[in-house]
């Protein structure tokens, strides 16, 4: 899936597309004022208040055919300087320009884009002429406070997307018809993971199957972890005030953890497990020749995040971070960060997950430190990911408050990029926490310290597995793994009972469908639960001690002994099979 943003052709084109909507919409209702219409990774929108007016989505086609008619017309796109004044009297009466003008810095050069009867404040670029917009989609129309703000007034706000080419649009188009489909918030529904609840929003409530999902998930973390070296911890859900003081979350994340009083003292909701590992290692007195020590934390966290942002389980307020702290000499940084990557390279092939990484470094504003070691940091980071043999892009200023990372961004079946995994080098909170260890000499230093995640949050990873697998999930995380179906109750549900049996006592989840319904029917709905196995039992496979199997999408019937498909299934889910 193309980025848009960071395609400068696309970008073009797509800025200039957001202004052939905006003309189209100002013919068609005239009332219209304009906020802002940027691009963004999957295409462009534009902010609009059209009074008493709405834009519904059966008015999309309507707006893209008098889109269709300007584009013919062939309009050059004509650029201007403006003074402050000349900008503020070609816009007077329009308050949303109006308020972009009188925020812009005294050196910000004034331009605005004319393109026939239509002019917008922009800084731009265009393309020459609106005949080049040709190939475009208006996708979706909904609500979006100005600035962001629930204070202020809801705007109309409407996403397109263009490309250079019928062939890629098309494409794009197909892509998002398919990502509809995976939707992880309609699946999740369909196949009883998870559900959200009016009395917690941004609360996912995790159902049976999804919580066999989850435990898989852990349990799988918790072993790879174990091989690596790991040691585990769990720390307090709630720690006081004077502790996200130390660490700098109050100061520069404050206005986004839960607070309470206890014993006449603020305390708050941890939102990241960090400080918590802090006085783990604080705990004990550390030699060099214990480093690195490398200590994991299924932690739950808590962030308040605004209410129009919250999305399934995408975007949510509570959830586990499969979080690891990391603290060693400066001369293993390197080696470290190398182990790190590749450990996570093995992580998410199980999954079938490639990635991509992304160097990002520090803010220009609310960082902690000093630029030297940012510089040292973001030097190392860079260091082991060539070494690594893997390539990185740089994200300048955005790393986190305390120190520069690399950001795993993993592809998806159907190309869609996630931001997952992290890595995040951090010289600083050692400092600001007095974190030791005892040198070679005797003499105390300050060990460095990394922060890490593989799935980022389990509740967002099982998002994207469901939307990368498309519910159909691999046999060891599936909920049922095996599907029994008698061909007829009255003479082979004895049988199917007795697979059943030896299904359960080899921890193999299967489930027996007994009712009395059409074998078609049953068999239809094996296939919407997307369960990986499917057992067809009937007078051959009882006789002769068999089973019949179909995989999940198959058509093809395989018959084996029972004894072979328990060695087959156990083999799968030890190994992981992706069918």
């Amino acid at each position: 899936m193309i980025n848009i943003k960071e395609n400068e052709k696309l970008s073009v084109l797509n800025h200039s597309c957001a202004h052939l909507l905006a003309q189209a919409v100002k013919h068609l209702y005239p009332n219209a004022k304009f906020w802002v219409g940027p691009v963004i990774e999957g295409g462009f929108y534009y902010d609009m208040d059209l009074g008493n007016e709405v834009i519904k989505e059966e008015d999309l086609e309507k707006i893209e055919r008098e889109m269709k008619k300007i584009s013919k017309d062939g309009k050059r796109i004509v650029r201007r300087e403006l003074s402050r004044e000349e900008a503020l009297e070609m816009f007077a009466g329009d308050e949303y320009k109006v308020d972009l003008i009188s925020n812009m810095e005294d050196s910000t050069v004034i331009t605005c884009y004319s393109q026939g009867d239509f002019t917008d404040l922009c800084r731009g670029p265009h393309v020459e002429t609106v005949k080049e917009i040709k190939h475009y989609k208006l996708l979706k129309v909904n609500g979006a406070y100005f600035k962001g703000d629930s204070k202020n007034k809801m705007l109309t706000r409407v996403y397109g997307i263009c490309f250079d080419n019928e062939e890629d649009l098309a494409a794009h188009l197909n892509m998002l018809e398919e990502a509809k489909k995976r939707d992880h918030r309609k699946l999740g529904k369909e196949l009883d993971l998870f559900m959200m609840s009016e009395y917690g929003p941004g609360f996912p409530f995790f159902l049976p199957n999804g919580m066999i999902i989850r435990n898989e998930l852990e349990n799988f973390w918790y072993k790879e972890h174990a091989k690596e070296g790991y040691e585990f911890i769990k720390t307090p859900i709630m720690l006081n005030q004077e502790l996200w003081e130390v660490s700098g979350h109050w100061a520069n994340y404050r206005e986004n953890m839960y607070t309470s009083e206890i014993d006449e003292k603020l305390f708050a909701i941890k939102p990241m497990n960090c400080p918590g590992g802090m006085l783990v290692y604080k705990n004990s007195i550390h030699s060099y020749k214990d480093l690195p020590i490398r200590c994991g934390e299924l932690g739950l966290v808590h962030r308040h995040e605004a209410s129009g942002a919250l999305s399934g389980l995408f975007r949510v307020r509570t959830f586990t971070q499969d979080d690891a702290h990391i603290f060693m000499r400066e001369d293993q940084i390197e080696e470290e960060v190398i182990r790190l990557i590749r450990f996570i390279e093995r992580f998410y092939d199980i999954f079938n997950l490639s990635f991509t990484i992304e160097l990002s470094t520090r803010p220009e504003e609310k960082y902690i430190g000093d630029i030297e070691v940012w510089n040292k940091a973001e030097a190392a980071l860079a260091s082991a990911c060539k070494n690594a043999g893997r390539d990185y892009k740089v994200n300048p200023g955005d790393g986190a408050f305390y120190g520069p990372k690399l950001d795993f961004h993993i592809k998806d079946s159907i190309g869609r990029e996630w931001q997952c995994g992290t890595i995040q080098l951090d010289m600083n909170l050692p400092e600001r926490f007095d974190l030791t260890y005892v040198d070679a000499d005797g003499s105390k230093k300050r060990p460095i310290m990394l922060h890490r995640v593989i799935f980022g949050s389990i509740e967002r990873f099982i998002g994207v597995l469901i939307e990368h697998f498309a519910g159909a999930f691999p046999i060891w995380l599936s909920p049922v793994q095996v599907n029994i179906i008698p061909v007829n109750n009255e003479y082979h549900l004895e049988y199917s009972k007795e697979i059943l049996e030896l299904l359960k006592e080899n921890d193999i989840r299967a489930k027996l469908d007994d009712r009395e319904e059409k074998l078609s029917y049953k068999m239809r709905e094996s296939q919407t639960r997307k369960t990986p196995l499917t057992l067809i039992l009937g007078d051959k496979e009882r006789d002769e001690n068999t089973v019949s199997y179909r995989l999940f999408g198959s058509k093809e019937t395989i018959t084996v002994s029972k004894q072979d498909f328990v060695k087959k299934v156990l083999n799968d889910i030890a190994t992981k099979v992706i069918y």
